[in-house]
């Protein structure tokens, strides 16, 4: 069957993007099939796999698989991505509210392409070895605060963190963090189920401009983000030992699509 595919990118995290509207073309279980067309020497070549399905109640359904092959939980940088890719596809205008593994989402396109996503409340933050902080963003983070992120082996290390004993049967992504400035940081994550770096990963964008607030004090309700994919920002208000009213905002692009076998 031949199935038409589109790319999208957000700060450098690519995605193959899949109308799975009527007539469906890919279910939740075809593993082996997501993981060809992710791989980047025999398939398209992707972070991910995202497919835009119906769903009642809702503009549309996100449904995202690793490069793995296996259905994920949450990804940021993805859902702005999908939601650049509804307004292309026409089924949505300027706003949009949508259902992903972790509930529902609202996502706005605002000027010049920036796509702003509203994430989950995030009900707790959980010092660990007193210096680095775990947190689920709509998907499991762990960060790790570190004066020199340019020169870190995010692969070495990101594993040795994913792969220990207390995280390694569900896995944990990994993110190390550099702060730039009163309000700026540095990240550069490790994803699992990609089990590689990735050039930004979006809820480990928000998970560490969390985990930064509230190291120092929540004073700030608004972080810049530099990865090695482009700048994000991340605005989010302080409720008890959480947050709420989490968005995070950035550019999202079609790079080109095509057509594949499946």
């Amino acid at each position: 069957m031949t199935v038409k595919f589109y790319k999208y990118q957000g700060t450098g995290n690519d995605f193959i993007m899949i109308d799975n509207r009527a007539p469906q073309v890919l279910t939740k279980n075809d593993t082996e099939t997501v993981k060809r067309l992710c791989d980047r020497k025999f398939g398209i070549g992707a972070d991910g796999l995202i497919l835009l399905t119906e769903k009642m109640a809702f503009d549309f359904e996100m449904v995202y698989f690793n490069s793995d092959g296996n259905e994920s939980t949450m990804c940021g940088n993805g859902g702005r991505c999908l939601i650049k890719f509804a307004h292309d596809l026409g089924v949505i205008a300027n706003k949009c509210h949508f259902l992903a593994i972790d509930g529902p989402h609202d996502g706005e396109i605002l000027h010049g392409g920036v796509i702003s996503l509203k994430m989950k409340d995030v009900d707790k933050v959980e010092l660990y070895n007193n210096t680095n902080v775990i947190l689920n963003t709509g998907s499991p983070h762990f960060v790790n605060f570190t004066s020199n992120v340019s020169g870190t082996d995010i692969v070495k290390e990101g594993r040795e963190i994913r792969y220990n004993e207390r995280f390694a049967k569900e896995g944990i992504n990994v993110n190390f963090v550099e702060e730039l400035g009163e309000s700026e940081l540095f990240v550069r994550t490790y994803e699992r189920g990609v089990e590689d770096e990735t050039l930004s990963c979006g809820t480990g964008v928000v998970a560490s401009a969390l985990a930064f607030a509230n190291q120092n004090g929540n004073k700030l309700n608004r972080v810049s983000i530099k990865t090695p994919g482009g700048k994000l920002e991340v605005k989010f208000e302080p409720e008890g030992s959480g947050y709420k009213n989490i968005y995070l905002i950035g550019p999202a692009q079609r790079v080109f699509e095509g057509a594949v076998e499946i």
